[in-house]
């Protein structure tokens, strides 16, 4: 007769062969190693070869405590027909300054909807693909940002000097590709929240206008579905109330070289 502790025995011996196979398959290795934990991660160590370092370090900015009334506008993922366009109308009418962190791929697409419109702008880096670098090992981001960087050379002439990682993510050696290519990275402290204000773009300006600090980064997206004209419809009146109070646009690279 077949009792409960038997069938649970059975059970878990089962179990158990099932993980030794599997872990002799390597698959355990790829799904739980620290090259690319499942759960997002990436690279534990930033100095994985030291060979690639060229400085040291890097600064990352996310906010900059400044005594005079400055922010800083970014967009990511762009740029794309829909919408990068009608983002820079919106800038060259207020004459306010931003910093656009471009996908390398869709500048060599589009490169044509930047040309003459970056007078008062900054072009940063985005990655090529957007994959997610943080998952890469350090040949796959620094091939990511290097392309982008000579993108962003040879269609504006400008050598960027920031770098953005995907969706805020940073592993060790997105660290130390952008330490090997000379970036600082900029994340943000602020963004626009085009879920939670996707029928409401007034409340989403109230909203930055009542949060932003001297100093802080604010993330949109001139790129994507439907919900980025959030953004679009919010930016005139985000821009008209900060500088009610005060406030001037500077690009990211000003905010951080500021006093």
């Amino acid at each position: 007769m077949l009792t409960r502790r038997a069938m649970l025995r059975g059970t878990l011996l089962a179990a158990g062969g099932a993980a030794t196979a599997l872990a002799g398959s390597g698959q355990v290795e790829h799904w739980l190693g620290w090259d690319r934990p499942p759960l997002g991660g990436g690279y534990a160590s930033a100095a994985d070869d030291l060979g690639a370092v060229a400085h040291g370090g890097v600064h990352i900015h996310y906010f900059k405590p400044v005594t005079e009334k400055l922010v800083a506008l970014t967009f990511d993922d762009g740029p794309l027909p829909d919408y990068t366009p009608q983002f820079l109308d919106v800038l060259d009418r207020a004459q306010a300054p931003a910093t656009f962190f471009v996908v390398g791929r869709h500048l060599e697409q589009h490169a044509g909807l930047l040309r003459g419109r970056l007078d008062r702008h900054e072009v940063a880096n985005h990655s090529w693909s957007h994959d997610d670098l943080a998952t890469l090992d350090l040949a796959g981001a620094r091939r990511e940002l290097e392309r982008t960087h000579e993108a962003i050379k040879r269609h504006t002439g400008r050598d960027a000097t920031l770098m953005r990682p995907p969706y805020g993510h940073l592993g060790g050696s997105t660290v130390l590709a952008a330490d090997s290519l000379g970036y600082d990275i900029a994340l943000w402290s602020h963004q626009m929240r085009e879920r939670k204000y996707a029928a409401d773009p007034a409340a989403q300006a109230r909203d930055l206008i009542d949060t932003v600090r001297p100093g802080s980064i604010v993330l949109a997206h001139d790129a994507g579905d439907k919900r980025r004209l959030v953004a679009l419809k919010a930016l005139p009146a985000l821009i008209e109330g900060l500088r009610d109070q005060g406030y001037r646009f500077v690009t990211v690279s000003e905010l951080v070289g500021a006093a």
